[in-house]
């Protein structure tokens, strides 16, 4: 099933549009995660940047083993088969204006909005935290 992109991952940050993702834009958002992990800018991780990634294009938060776990048929499906058919696939049912739990465009909006605004907050406290520690200064 051929999916729009352009309703994947975040489309805007402080309220601008964020167009194309960058190398930069993933490296700064991986800066923050480690921030709110309360990890000094330089202690980023590769879960950070995998994690920044991720939210920015839209990518399934599973690891791609999990991934590959949640395509399996379940057992009851299996068991409903005839042996010795191939079977046929069968298309998703997923309305172009609805995601995979069945959430409205607008309700997907609205979770992104929430999403990003508590990530802005989790941001300003931990560079809060951090300007009021005189014994840790981070590199920006």
């Amino acid at each position: 099933m051929n999916t729009n992109p352009l309703t994947k991952g975040i489309i805007s940050e402080n309220f601008k549009g964020i167009g194309t993702v960058t190398d930069e834009m993933v490296e700064a958002r991986a800066i923050e995660l480690a921030l709110v992990n309360g990890r000094l800018a330089k202690d980023v991780s590769e879960s950070d940047y995998a994690q920044a990634k991720r939210e920015l294009t839209g990518g399934t938060d599973l690891d791609p083993n999990e991934a590959a776990l949640e395509l399996l048929p379940d057992s009851e499906e299996a068991r409903d088969s005839v042996p010795g058919t191939s079977g046929n696939q069968v298309p998703n049912s997923i309305d172009d204006d609805e995601d995979e739990e069945g959430r409205s465009i607008g309700e997907q909006l609205v979770s992104g909005g929430v999403n990003e605004a508590e990530h802005d907050q989790m941001v300003q406290a931990a560079r809060e935290a951090e300007e009021n520690d005189p014994t840790e200064k981070t590199e920006r």
